[in-house]
């Protein structure tokens, strides 16, 4: 796997942070771009899991950590919205990314990747396309024995500009409209009791469900189990058809706040899709603000 590939493998990154200055933005042998390596992981309420402490006890050499829960709209009633892409790019600038850096992002989760897409996602949004997945994460890291360090480094600030790609993010009266005028695919990745309703939601105040007219395809479906890597194109495109969803047309994406979401935007991608939407407040703003008709459960649903 080439460093420029949307997925690299941990063998090709170790290769290339160990004949560099690992993430000092020293391009390493053959690396046609300097490397920043950043650590994304963040977990469901209620995991007992903390990200940025993990990331303090062990990551790999030279990654920063880039915060979901810092690198989003404050002022928004929903968890990480997008920021203005002038908070991007000083939130990026500070971490240490350059305009001219090849990004490459994981996780920490025991699937292999939980919300390493969701920062890949985001880095394209705001204009940065060289930008790549470590596929299998840091479980992948770890399974080949490469070093891990600890502690948290402070890199020197860089300058980077984001620019903004509106068609990439979908708002909620077009997903409203949509169910009764449908202009795109709604795919869901959340788990399948939590689709139906069955299965609690991980945020209290917040019943299970699915948007109508939607379609769920949990984001593990595109990993494989076993080695928690990503599962092959052909694999990805059955998947997607198997759930009768065609990829020449219009895809949006949800889940419960637009993080998992971005696994479906990644594998359409890998298949040469490249203009998947995210529905940034998912099912958390879709509860909040959707008329009880339009929450659709085997379980509750919403009262009122």
């Amino acid at each position: 796997m080439s460093l420029s590939r949307t997925l690299v493998s941990a063998r090709c990154l170790a290769e290339a942070l160990g004949s560099g200055a690992p993430g000092s933005g020293a391009p390493g042998a053959g690396a046609e771009q300097p490397i920043r390596v950043l650590d994304t992981s963040w977990y469901l309420p209620g995991s007992g899991r903390d990200g940025r402490r993990e990331h303090r006890e062990a990551h790999i050499p030279g990654a920063g950590y880039f915060d979901l829960d810092e690198c989003c709209d404050r002022s928004s009633p929903y968890e990480h919205s997008l920021p203005e892409p002038e908070a991007f790019a000083a939130y990026a600038g500070g971490l240490g990314v350059s305009g001219g850096c090849r990004v490459v992002v994981y996780d920490g989760s025991p699937y292999g990747a939980f919300c390493s897409p969701r920062v890949w996602w985001m880095f394209r949004l705001f204009g940065h396309r060289a930008v790549s997945v470590l596929d299998g994460g840091l479980a992948a890291w770890r399974r080949l024995g490469l070093p891990l360090e600890s502690g948290h480094a402070s890199p020197r600030p860089r300058a980077f500009t984001a620019s903004y790609t509106p068609s990439a993010v979908t708002a909620f009266p077009a997903v409203v409209s949509n169910i009764h005028r449908p202009r795109f695919q709604l795919l869901d990745a959340r788990s399948r009791g939590r689709f139906r309703g069955i299965e609690p939601e991980p945020r209290e105040g917040f019943e299970p469900g699915h948007i109508p007219g939607s379609i769920n395809i949990p984001f593990t479906t595109f990993l494989d189990p076993e080695t928690l890597l990503m599962r092959d194109v052909a694999s990805l495109r059955a998947i997607f058809e198997e759930h009768h969803v065609d990829l020449s047309k219009p895809i949006v994406a949800t889940c419960g706040t637009g993080v998992t979401a971005c696994h479906i935007a990644l594998a359409a991608y890998l298949c040469g899709k490249e203009d998947v939407a995210i529905y940034d407040g998912s099912w958390v703003e879709w509860f909040t603000r959707a008329k009880p008709e339009n929450i659709i459960s085997e379980g509750k649903g919403k009262l009122k």
